[in-house]
């Protein structure tokens, strides 16, 4: 009963984090018009959020594994709730952008650390499975987040969409702060710049070339689809949908063979098949009802890709789990960055897979172990 609670309420403090990131861009034409700013200005709450979160994660992560992570949970959902309610009711444009740094500096301080509390608490024959399904959490959001601020705005308006978000936050401080506060926190200081620090940027640059293959295509999905297969909105929402349950039930049934057979063969496994994938993409994309098929397949194979990663880097630095998940999420907004830049320029399935071989070439590096970290007999 007590895991159930656990991950529980790490896959519902996900999911919120994941709403507040993908939430905004279906609301950024009607947050536009109350200020009576272009739209590519209002996106600047997107990439402020983003380039806050990434630069923060990692300060975050070194405190958390010298603090213990349950004080700094909990304060990034007090700080995410008066992030959400200055949102809500900022008077000026300028108070908007500042809201949306707050609101990248408060996930920054809970979502990192999510999945470093999961790992340090499950059992180790179970840790691919936990860690599975908290990611879920976020990757549900990705497909069901949009469709609820865009409800909730038809309803009430675009302001209730993150006093909601407020109101939901302020109930998992609490829930959190009770949760966690029988995990022991790491009685070992570790210095943020000491020599293990390049050996973890090596491990972590397998997930910003994962980011690359990803989102190069992802982020242009939609125009994809209707200059290529002249797609209608509903069947371009619908193609969507396909993908988001396939990156859910890809992250999930990843746990499973995680546990099973072992991190390192997973991940590598879900990039070579991730990799055929993309080319199968480049070759079938206009294809019609098949692109549904596809593009499940290329969510299940490549998510399950991220989840078995996330699950290795947890075992194979277990006594760093807070500042290695950090400096991972870090990792994944920059391949995000650069893939949306570079889709920018050049739609194409074969770069995916240039970037898929990369970061399978990348995962192929044997992590060197110090005498504080555990090994992970057998796998």
């Amino acid at each position: 009963m007590k895991s159930r609670v656990c991950l529980s309420v790490g896959w519902i403090t996900l999911f919120l984090m994941g709403c507040d990131l993908f939430v905004v861009s279906p609301l950024l034409p009607f947050i536009s018009e109350a200020y009576h700013v272009s739209s590519a200005k209002t996106g600047w709450m997107v990439t402020v959020f983003a380039v806050t979160y990434a630069c923060f994660t990692p300060f975050f992560g070194w405190l958390s594994d010298k603090k213990g992570r349950r004080t700094f949970i909990t304060f990034g959902l007090l700080l995410f709730v008066l992030s959400n309610i200055l949102t809500a009711f900022s008077p000026s444009f300028f108070w908007l952008i500042v809201s949306r740094i707050l609101a990248g500096l408060s996930v920054a301080s809970i979502t990192p650390l999510i999945y470093a509390i999961s790992g340090d608490i499950a059992p180790p024959s179970r840790r691919g499975t936990w860690l599975s399904i908290v990611v879920s959490g976020h990757l549900t959001a990705l497909w069901a987040g949009a469709p609820f601020g865009t409800l909730l705005e038809y309803f009430l308006g675009w302001r209730s969409v993150f006093v909601v978000m407020a109101i939901i936050g302020a109930i998992l401080a609490i829930v959190n702060f009770k949760t966690w506060q029988n995990v022991p926190k790491s009685n070992v200081a570790r210095n943020l710049l000491g020599g293990n620090l390049l050996r973890i940027l090596g491990s972590v640059s397998v997930t910003t070339t994962w980011a690359i293959s990803m989102y190069v295509l992802y982020v242009y999905l939609g125009a994809a689809l209707y200059s290529e297969n002249s797609f209608s909105p509903s069947e371009i929402a619908l193609a969507i949908t396909f993908y988001g349950i396939g990156a859910v039930l890809g992250s999930l049934i990843s746990g499973q063979l995680t546990d099973r057979f072992g991190v390192r063969k997973i991940s590598k496994v879900t990039l070579i098949f991730l990799t055929l994938i993309f080319i199968c993409l480049g070759i079938f994309f206009s294809s019609g009802a098949w692109i549904y098929f596809l593009l499940f397949l290329w969510a299940l194979v490549g998510y399950a890709g991220f989840t078995s990663y996330q699950a290795r880097l947890a075992v194979e630095y277990s006594n760093k789990r807070g500042i290695v998940m950090a400096w991972n999420n870090t990792a994944l907004y920059i391949g995000i960055t650069f893939g949306s830049m570079i889709g920018g320029f050049v739609v194409s399935h074969y770069v995916c897979s240039i970037a898929a071989i990369f970061s399978f070439a990348l995962s192929t590096q044997k992590v060197q172990k110090t005498k504080e970290e555990s090994v992970f007999s057998g796998r």
